[in-house]
C-alpha cells in the first residue's frame, strides 16, 4: 500500500461525489511518478476522503539491483513488500535498457520462481511488469512471512529489495526457520516538502478532522507535529486509525488512542474499519 495519511468525514450529504486523489512522491531528483488510491469504495461506505502526501521517496543502490535482477539463477525468489520496491524494478529496466530483455527471458526465469508480495496495491504493480505474484491476501509482512515459511525451503536466497525503514519481522522469521534471504535497500523514506502546506489547506478548508488513518510509522512521524498544532483543543477529538500493527505500535507509542486498526491494506478494510470507528463510542 502507499504509504500515506487519509483524513476522512462523514459524508454531509447523499450527493456529494467522490474521485481518485494522486499521491505524488519523489523518486530521484527531477523526476516523480504518481500512485492513486481509490477513495470511491470509502465513498460507498458513506466518507469523504482526502489523501495528504506525507512522504517522499528516493531510489538506490539500483545499479546493484539491476546486477541481480540479471541472474535469477542466483535466488530462489522475490519478496516484495512495498509499491515503492516494485517501482525500484521497473526504473532498473528503464535506465539500463533491460526491457527487451525482460520481456524475452529474464521474466520467464523469474516466474520460474515464486515471487511474494503482501498486498493487493504491491499484486497489481507486480502484474504490470509481468511478474505472477502470490500471497497477496496477506495483509502484512508476518503473514506474508508465514505463507513464505508453509512454502519448500529455497536452495538459495530469496531476493527482498526494500526501503531503509524495513521492520525485522519478516527478515527474522525467514531467518528462525532457516529460510535463506537476501535484502537489498532499493529506497530510502523522507519528509513530502508540501506537508504543512497540504494540512493547513485542509485545515481551512475543512476543519478538524472526525479521523485520521496512517499508512505507515513514518507518516506519522512526520506530519504529527503540524496535526497537533493545528487541531489545537479539538486534537483529542479525532479518531486515530492505523494500517497494519506496525502504524499501530507507532501511534501507540506516541501515547495516541488507535480506534481501529486496518489489518489488510486494501481500501476495502479501511473502509470497514473507518465506518466503526466513526460511531459513537466504537472501538474495534
Amino acid at each position: 500500500m502507499p504509504r500515506r495519511m487519509t483524513v476522512a468525514k462523514i459524508r454531509t450529504s447523499s450527493t456529494s461525489s467522490m474521485g481518485c486523489h494522486d499521491l505524488h512522491f519523489q523518486n530521484s531528483p527531477g523526476q516523480s511518478r504518481t500512485t492513486v488510491f481509490p477513495l470511491q469504495e470509502l465513498g460507498l461506505y458513506g466518507l469523504e476522503a482526502t489523501l495528504i502526501p506525507v512522504l517522499s521517496f528516493e531510489f538506490l543502490s539500483l545499479p546493484s539491483l539491476s546486477e541481480k535482477l540479471s541472474h535469477p539463477e542466483g535466488f530462489g525468489g522475490l519478496i516484495f513488500t512495498s509499491p515503492r520496491a516494485v517501482e525500484a524494478v521497473k526504473l532498473c529496466l528503464e535506465k539500463d535498457n533491460k526491457t527487451e530483455v525482460w520481456e524475452k527471458s529474464l521474466k520467464e526465469k523469474w516466474n520460474a520462481k515464486s515471487v511474494y508480495v503482501v498486498g493487493n496495491a504491491t499484486a497489481s504493480l507486480v502484474s504490470k511488469i509481468g511478474l505472477d505474484g502470490e500471497g497477496e491476501n496477506c495483509g502484512n509482512a508476518a503473514q506474508l512471512a508465514e505463507y513464505i515459511c508453509s512454502k519448500e525451503c529455497p536452495a538459495v536466497p530469496l531476493l527482498f529489495p526494500c526501503g531503509t525503514l524495513k521492520g525485522d519481522t519478516l527478515p527474522n522469521m525467514l531467518k528462525d526457520r532457516g529460510i535463506p534471504m537476501e535484502s537489498i535497500n532499493v529506497y530510502q523514506t523522507i519528509p513530502h516538502p508540501g506537508i504543512q502546506g497540504s494540512l493547513e489547506n485542509y485545515y481551512s478548508k475543512k476543519g478538524v478532522p472526525d479521523s485520521i488513518t496512517f499508512f505507515s510509522p513514518s507518516g506519522l512521524k512526520y506530519s504529527l507535529e503540524y496535526i497537533q498544532e493545528l487541531s489545537g483543543d479539538s486534537f483529542d477529538q479525532i479518531k486515530f486509525v492505523a494500517i497494519g500493527p506496525t502504524t499501530t505500535r507507532a501511534l501507540t507509542a506516541k501515547g495516541l488512542p488507535v480506534s481501529c486498526t486496518a489489518e489488510k491494506p486494501t481500501p476495502q478494510a479501511l473502509a470497514t474499519g473507518l465506518t466503526k470507528a466513526l460511531q459513537p463510542q466504537s472501538c474495534c
